[in-house]
């Protein structure tokens, strides 16, 4: 397939790099103020060397990108909250033009899942989104797979910088202040870590589980959410003297989505470590199903975004 890429970040560079290597070409990448563009593929490697070099992808306008010939557009701008934009009218233009959609960009599907929904069954293209929730782990492919209707609920830890502090303080005795400080010197939280501490990174994750399980109709203002910026040294220590440590469990139930720090036993399957996420999901006929791995990271994403595309085919 021909690939529109619109964000050269860590995710969008990865899908770019990695794309040959999945059988597919590279017809337009963007970044917000420029795009390399050709129909016939781009050279990628020179692209993000001139990225590297100057900032800039190539010559042409990022709208160029969104006009060329492409089969599949792959949408890794940041995430936006409330309106979505500019994602979502990226994804709008692709689908009016009857193209394929792939999103790593997940403020369309938890803010306006709806009117994508409805855009979708107007357009010969189609929406996919696995990257949108936990990465490289195959979360949404998985509920597809099974049926939504047979999945009764959705949990897990879904946001790596949290679990990554969490982790290290209950295991180090460390304060919140010096293990997010230890985590930015890694590049394992951003410098604004925000909406992972606050929660509403996980959160994002949890309204598109919702609205995957269920009709619809949620976004972040639904969900009820509480982050581990304030959370003391001492809870962990508490937690520990009775054989339990703290994780950001994340929560899509019939009952609404619910994130925020949780009791977990210190050995048992959420209390997943370091930048690894994990889901569970309930289901009627097959038990719990856990799937963990690599929640997050460039070329892990990617493989998603790549996975998506081949599902296209």
């Amino acid at each position: 397939m021909k690939l529109a890429i619109l964000g050269a970040g860590a995710v969008g560079r990865s899908v770019a790099e990695l794309a040959g290597e999945y059988g597919h070409e590279v017809a337009a990448l963007a970044d917000s103020t420029s795009a390399a563009v050709d129909p016939g593929g781009i050279d990628v490697e020179r692209a993000l060397a001139e990225k590297a070099q100057t900032g800039r992808v190539g010559a042409a306008a990022p709208e160029d990108a969104l006009g060329t010939e492409y089969d599949a557009l792959v949408e890794a701008t940041p995430t936006t909250l409330g309106d979505a934009q500019p994602g979502f009218g990226h994804v709008r233009t692709a689908l009016e033009r009857d193209r394929n959609v792939v999103l790593a960009n997940k403020g369309p599907v938890a803010e306006r899942y709806d009117e994508l929904r409805e855009l979708e069954r107007e357009s010969a293209g189609s929406v996919r989104f696995e990257a949108t929730v936990g990465g490289a782990i195959p979360v949404l492919s998985t509920i597809e797979s099974y049926d939504p209707a047979t999945i009764t609920a959705a949990r897990g830890v879904l946001n790596g910088t949290a679990n990554f502090v969490l982790s290290r303080m209950a295991a180090e005795g460390l304060g919140y202040e010096h293990v997010l400080a230890e985590a930015q010197d890694l590049g394992v939280a951003e410098a604004d870590p925000s909406f992972d501490v606050d929660g509403t990174d996980a959160a994002l994750k949890c309204v598109i589980l919702a609205n995957v399980l269920g009709t619809g109709n949620y976004s972040l203002a639904d969900a009820e959410v509480e982050g581990i910026d304030e959370l003391p040294g001492s809870a962990l220590e508490l937690a520990a003297e009775d054989g339990r440590t703290i994780r950001l469990i994340g929560e899509a139930t019939p009952e609404g989505v619910r994130v925020g720090p949780r009791l977990v036993p210190e050995n048992g399957t959420l209390a997943v470590t370091g930048t690894r996420n994990i889901v569970q999901l309930e289901t009627e006929h097959a038990g719990r199903l856990n799937l963990s791995g690599r929640g997050a990271g460039g070329p892990e994403t990617a493989t998603a975004v790549l996975a998506d595309v081949n599902r296209l085919e």
